[in-house]
């Protein structure tokens, strides 16, 4: 049987997937007084005495803007801490599947982002995302690196959340309209983990399934809006009894420690070539969350 250890399993997508990975393995999901990525020491520890034959790591430090005051905390959570569970990993045979994010790129294509596209960060945050991708890579485990956007979920800190409880608060929103992406909702990418994780306990071989599979993959809603768009998405849904007027501003209006890319749009095809795993269109998710969040 399977031992899947979960990490961050208080934060948006460590809370989902510790429903969906149900059934597909004995699942020991831990938080960060549990597990500490900030404790390198911690989590060698934990993974030697657990013994995982699988490690979801959706744990990380999010906080973008604060993490340009922070390099080295947010380096050592989001970089060097998934390099030693990769260490641990390979020292027990076993895989590891990661979350990163659309801030590893600039933002200046104008299409969708593949996975062969070049990196290149310009805030702290996702220099540390890249900086964890890469230790990962070096290791040379079974792993499955799931580089995700603009994530929301019903609970914790997200845009969302943010959005429904400024419309209560608030006359007028004001929406930066010139950044792109596609909101992908928490659950998404913990049932999208799960649909992975079956396939490779599925497979007659699975040594020779992680040999196969084993890479990177971008895993978002599909579509693309601005954060105006998704603001005004969210506005429509029928819960919302006091809809604020929504005015449409630019990045540059709206500065903030840490610089956005212009574009964050990830394809998802190669996942759903490989996977058969195809995302919902992002405002059809959205409409799903909201219902729940308002239920």
């Amino acid at each position: 049987m399977s031992r899947i250890l979960i990490t961050g399993k208080t934060g948006q997508v460590g809370y989902e997937l510790e429903r969906s990975l149900q059934g597909l393995g004995e699942i020991i999901a831990l938080d960060r007084s549990q597990m500490d990525l900030a404790d390198l020491d911690q989590v060698r520890d934990v993974i030697r005495r657990i013994k995982p034959t699988l490690i979801v790591n959706p744990a990380a430090y999010t906080a973008v803007d604060k993490a340009e005051s922070e390099p080295e905390l947010a380096l050592r959570i989001n970089g060097e801490a998934p390099g030693v569970m990769a260490e641990e990993a390979h020292k027990l045979g076993a895989a590891m599947i990661h979350y990163s994010t659309d801030y590893v790129f600039d933002g200046s294509k104008d299409g969708s982002y593949v996975e062969t596209d070049p990196t290149c960060p310009i805030n702290v945050y996702g220099s540390s995302k890249l900086a964890g991708e890469q230790a990962i890579q070096a290791t040379g485990i079974p792993h499955l690196i799931l580089r995700t956007s603009w994530v929301y979920s019903t609970h914790g800190k997200n845009f969302l959340l943010t959005m429904l409880r400024l419309a209560k608060e608030r006359e007028e929103l004001s929406i930066v309209s010139d950044q792109f992406g596609a909101p992908t909702w928490s659950r998404t990418i913990a049932d999208t983990t799960a649909h992975i994780v079956a396939q490779s306990l599925a497979a007659s071989d699975q040594q020779a399934w992680w040999q196969a599979c084993s890479g990177l993959y971008h895993l978002t809603a599909q579509g693309r809006t601005s954060w105006f768009g998704f603001t005004e998405a969210i506005m429509t849904h029928e819960s919302i009894e006091k809809r604020p007027r929504l005015k449409p501003i630019l990045a540059q209006d709206y500065p903030v420690p840490a610089k956005r890319p212009t574009n964050s749009v990830l394809s998802s095809q190669r996942l759903i070539d490989i996977f058969c795993s195809p995302p919902p269109e992002w405002q059809y998710a959205l409409k799903l969350c909201q219902d729940q969040t308002c239920a």
